[in-house]
């Protein structure tokens, strides 16, 4: 097996990219960089500017807002994705909590994918559709938390 066909079988292994052709997944490969990240280290900063795009690949990440751990990220997550789609400063810091494998895109690289791959467009739309949905959902259930304290 040559090094790119298995690069293209973990990457056609993440949910966002499984419908993901061969010339698709070479263009995708062609883009990103494979990045080690070592267990405690801070791989995205809140409030900073966004420049890149990563997918793990390998390990587990925190999500941290303002402070607070608000979510755990496994292998097929994705994040660093609203910085970019709108210019936006981050939103949340990731911290490894084990050894990491990400597969980064830089900005121009993500945008090139966005405009290529429409298949990879609405994916992520709808993972961006359900983190909204889940934002929603908690608060609606901290309006009740809430409403039932007063």
């Amino acid at each position: 097996m040559t090094l790119r066909k298995n690069t293209h079988s973990q990457i056609r292994s993440l949910p966002i990219f499984a419908g993901c052709t061969e010339s698709e997944l070479d263009e995708i490969d062609r883009l990103a960089d494979e990045v080690h990240v070592t267990a405690g280290r801070t791989i995205m900063r809140q409030g900073e500017l966004g420049q890149e795009f990563a997918v793990i690949i390998a390990g587990e990440a925190d999500v941290v807002k303002d402070g607070k751990k608000v979510a755990t990220l496994g292998p097929g997550a994705y994040f660093g994705e609203v910085a970019l789609l709108d210019a936006v400063t981050r939103t949340a810091s990731i911290v490894a909590t084990t050894d990491m494998t990400l597969e980064v895109i830089d900005r121009r690289g993500f945008n090139t994918l966005l405009d290529d791959l429409p298949r990879l467009s609405r994916s992520m739309l709808s993972g961006t559709a359900k983190r909204l949905a889940d934002l929603e959902d908690e608060c609606t259930h901290l309006r009740h938390q809430l409403a039932g304290q007063n």
